[in-house]
């Protein structure tokens, strides 16, 4: 009994005194020193797209949808949890989606913009969609060092919203249907035109990593196109961020 009494009494000694320690090196986030940690850097991000709910006749494909956007942001941490900030910028993002022997007439006079398979005829062996916005993004923001971000694990969950600059296609390669070059593989053709894409974007963007490199996700909650000019297809994105924060 006494043995039990005093082996009971030596694990709450033990006990007190690890809390006691655990205590006293616990981090006051609020205390420590940021003063050199950039408040504003550039963000780059490169990665894949695609549209969903596309109906048969979106053909996509026949090259590496993606997109590539560049923003410059404010990053402003809490200054109770530094391993917290919000950040928030402007800048411009791109998305470009191949298409597969099909020709999207984005200057065509219907009232829905027309996908239209092509292989059986003259047609462009590459087919592009591109889109420009002019973007505004909005981050709450993880760090698990804040001190040096540079060797830290990073977390970021946020929104942005874009108004389009530009929406056009761009056709490479006339072939005729046995798939022989019309003008030589160096032949370009333009088309540009708004009147059937959404001017509005507004998308959640997610992103993991460490260091200045994390993997990114992002969901238009808005459609591509505009309400009845065609299928209601949103965009999702999956790639690569590239930040100092």
């Amino acid at each position: 009994m006494k043995k039990s009494l005093l082996l009971l009494l030596g694990i709450s000694i033990a006990s007190l005194a690890l809390a006691q320690t655990e205590k006293k090196v616990k981090k006051d986030w609020s205390k420590i020193d940021i003063t050199n940690r950039t408040a504003d850097h550039f963000m780059i991000q490169y990665g894949g797209d695609s549209w969903t709910n596309r109906p048969d006749s979106v053909r996509t494909g026949n090259g590496f949808s993606r997109h590539f956007n560049i923003y410059f942001m404010v990053d402003k941490p809490f200054k109770t949890n530094p391993r917290m900030s919000i950040a928030y910028g402007a800048g411009i993002g791109s998305s470009n989606i191949f298409f597969n022997n099909t020709r999207v007439d984005v200057r065509s006079n219907a009232s829905r913009l027309p996908f239209t398979r092509v292989d059986s005829v003259d047609h462009f062996k590459k087919n592009k969609v591109t889109t420009i916005f002019l973007e505004v993004p909005v981050e709450l923001r993880y760090y698990s060092n804040p001190e040096n971000p540079a060797k830290s694990w990073k977390a970021a969950i946020g929104m942005k919203v874009g108004t389009l600059l530009k929406s056009y296609t761009k056709s490479k390669n006339l072939v005729n249907k046995a798939g022989q070059t019309i003008y030589g593989t160096s032949y370009v053709e333009k088309e540009s035109s708004k009147r059937f894409f959404n001017g509005t974007m507004l998308a959640l963007t997610g992103r993991i990593g460490y260091g200045i490199i994390s993997l990114d996700a992002g969901y238009t909650l808005t459609s591509v196109l505009k309400d009845g000019t065609g299928p209601s297809m949103k965009r999702f994105s999956l790639g690569i961020t590239i930040s100092g924060l």
